[in-house]
């Protein structure tokens, strides 16, 4: 299983002026739900970083997202080691397929894949 890229997310009820403040060192917005907003550096668009006022589908804000090539693997290795699974294996209707899980310290990941 190969990592995509790895994206923190910053809750905010300012997204807008985050996007003009983090838009002076150069990120442009990428995708905009309402409740996510997530800005990129053009030049490395893996280089990103996502405010969240809530998460729509799910019952807690995760603190950052891991992107993957096989969400499944992942799932089923998270599972296999008895970390606590926050929010089960779903597809979601903006196409990705996520399941969040709390790490050793606390913090909330959202594991995904793009379908």
């Amino acid at each position: 299983m190969a990592v995509r890229r790895v994206v923190p997310h910053v809750r905010s009820e300012a997204p807008e002026e985050n996007r003009e403040f983090y838009g002076l060192l150069g990120f442009v917005e990428v995708m905009n739900h309402g409740w996510i907003m997530t800005l990129a550096s053009p030049s490395s668009p893996t280089a990103q970083i996502g405010f969240m006022t809530e998460d729509r589908t799910a019952p807690v804000a995760p603190d950052l997202s891991v992107e993957v090539d096989d969400v499944d693997a992942a799932y089923a290795a998270v599972r296999e080691s008895g970390a606590e699974i926050v929010h089960p294996l779903q597809d979601e209707e903006w196409g990705v397929r996520r399941f969040f899980v709390r790490d050793p310290d606390g913090r909330v990941v959202n594991v995904l894949g793009h379908r």
